[in-house]
């Protein structure tokens, strides 16, 4: 029996291994579909933003209560998985708390830590659950954002009660142990661990229990536990949650320089340049598209944006348009952005990486009235925990019509006219423009 659990512990892990590193390297694939971006300058000072920003969740803070909560969750699920170091190597080769002998009362004192990791854990799903579900907090609830109907909702809903299950399950497994431990059935004698701070609460209910029944619980939480982990690995490649992983790199590849600062497009920069003879024109140079039409004509940076964001909605709460109404959710363009990605990934598994859909992240996905609502005040950039930047996105998407597509409001047409006649945005010659000055001092 021994050795059918181990054969089909190791099917299960390389099958896991398998679909994880199919699915990381499909994402990994997507994001380089982006424009290319020099982001490997200042080394320390990127770790340092990475490490207060990521690990350190520094901008979580701002809202305390949720702050604390959150990082209760993120930590404490990390930490308490590199118990699945342990259950990999008994997985594989059939032992039992093989951790346990060689560090002895150790192993005690980080497993009762790892217990009270996993009550406050889940607490904290439990508080969230609540926040989402009975409270309702307008951000995060699909009745009062659109950005959060259907999927969005239920994939937040999913891993809160997974996370749940599988501290429930690695309590009860504990419980379970102890017990036939105490009882000396079989090779549970062996670890002499005795019972744990939190999983002891379960011990009056599983001692009623015979020790059949205490096997197959244990090795059925035992299971339930890791195969979990595998199954939440995976589910998060396709979740809102990827952000787990992603938030350290898109962190430390962050935009170091000063937030909300519009580049210029090389392209008009070579062409400014070329007229005014600071540079020479190539010879059968191409120029350039102006703006973003899809995914393709975004950085890599914007695209691993999109697989980061958490779906918080602090971005959206903090947009002025999109708080006066308007149909603007920069936490939306960032979800829409990923979709694409997603969309495209199906067309090259169906068909073929050179297959193409007809479709455009700019149109089909985002519509020109989310673009043009934009006032490019950054605030969904500065509110953002992981520092994505929806700003970027946008400005490509609406340059792209703005330039490519003659697609801006009549009262824009008549600025950008006036900045090219007269240099301001006002239609009076350049030499009245500080006359006013004058009728002040009369």
């Amino acid at each position: 029996m021994a050795y059918i659990q181990q054969i089909l512990f190791i099917l299960a892990l390389s099958v896991a291994a398998y679909l994880i590193s199919r699915r990381v390297l499909l994402i990994k694939k997507s994001i380089q579909l982006g424009r290319p971006i020099d982001r490997m300058d200042q080394p320390l000072k990127r770790l340092k933003n990475m490490l207060l920003t990521a690990f350190g969740q520094k901008k979580m803070f701002d809202k305390p209560v949720v702050g604390v909560l959150h990082f209760l969750v993120y930590a404490g699920f990390l930490l308490i998985n590199i118990e699945v170091l342990e259950i990999i190597i008994d997985g594989v080769f059939g032992t039992h708390r093989i951790f346990a002998e060689p560090l002895g009362s150790f192993y005690t004192l980080v497993i009762n830590f790892f217990e009270i990791l996993a009550l406050a854990v889940t607490l904290a799903c439990v508080v969230f659950l609540i926040r989402r579900n009975v409270l309702k907090i307008g951000r995060l609830s699909p009745s009062k954002s659109k950005d959060m109907k259907g999927w969005p909702a239920m994939d937040a809903n999913i891993i809160l009660v997974f996370e749940i299950v599988l501290m429930m399950a690695f309590l009860t497994m504990n419980a379970a142990d102890a017990i036939l431990q105490e009882r000396a059935v079989g090779h549970y004698a062996d670890a002499n661990t005795g019972p744990f701070v939190v999983s002891q609460w379960f011990l009056p209910i599983l001692d009623n229990f015979s020790s059949t029944l205490l096997v197959a619980v244990e090795r059925i939480s035992w299971w339930f536990h890791i195969l979990g982990i595998m199954a939440f690995a995976l589910f998060v490649t396709y979740s809102k949650h990827l952000h787990i992983a992603l938030a350290f790199p898109n962190t430390y590849f962050a935009n170091l320089g000063t937030r909300g600062e519009i580049a210029n497009m090389p392209a008009v920069t070579k062409e400014v340049k070329i007229m005014m003879e600071l540079e020479q024109p190539g010879e059968d140079e191409e120029v350039g598209r102006f703006g973003a039409k899809d995914v393709e004509d975004l950085t890599w940076k914007s695209l691993m944006d999109a697989y980061s964001c958490t779906e918080c909605g602090r971005c959206t709460s903090e947009c002025p348009a999109n708080q006066t109404g308007k149909e603007l959710s920069p936490r939306k363009i960032m979800m829409r952005t990923r979709d694409r990605l997603e969309d495209i990934q199906k067309g090259w598994l169906a068909n073929g990486y050179d297959h193409k859909d007809g479709k455009s992240l700019n149109g089909d996905y985002i519509s020109e009235e989310e673009l043009l609502a934009c006032t490019t005040c950054n605030a969904c950039v500065e509110a953002c925990p992981i520092q994505i930047n929806p700003l970027d996105i946008i400005l490509e998407l609406r340059r792209f019509n703005v330039m490519e597509e003659s697609k801006a409001p009549q009262s824009w047409n008549m600025m950008f006219q006036n900045l090219e006649t007269s240099m301001s945005p006002w239609k009076f010659s350049p030499d009245d423009r500080f006359k006013w000055v004058d009728d002040m001092k009369s």
